[in-house]
């Protein structure tokens, strides 16, 4: 399940628990939250960090490419 499945799912169960008058009920809907709301923490944790990688690796591509144009510069300076 998805974090806000598991937050909606939890709303639902917190608010059962109190009609009914059940505090174990009203837990285990407090529990789903909690772990809809770490759910939905870890995926944006992930999205960042998939955005840094993308990032570092885009810029050692870059650099890369740009120390090959130079090497082939000097050989072709070294060849003349």
């Amino acid at each position: 399940m998805s974090g806000k499945t598991d937050i909606a799912k939890g709303r639902i169960k917190e608010a059962a628990g109190v009609l009914a008058g059940n505090d174990r009920l009203r837990a285990a809907g407090k529990a789903d939250q909690a772990t809809g709301k770490v759910k939905q923490a870890a995926g944006k944790a992930v999205s960042k960090l998939k955005i840094a990688v993308h990032t570092t690796v885009d810029r050692a591509m870059a650099a890369g490419r740009k120390a090959m144009q130079k090497a082939e510069l000097s050989a072709k300076k070294v060849c003349d």
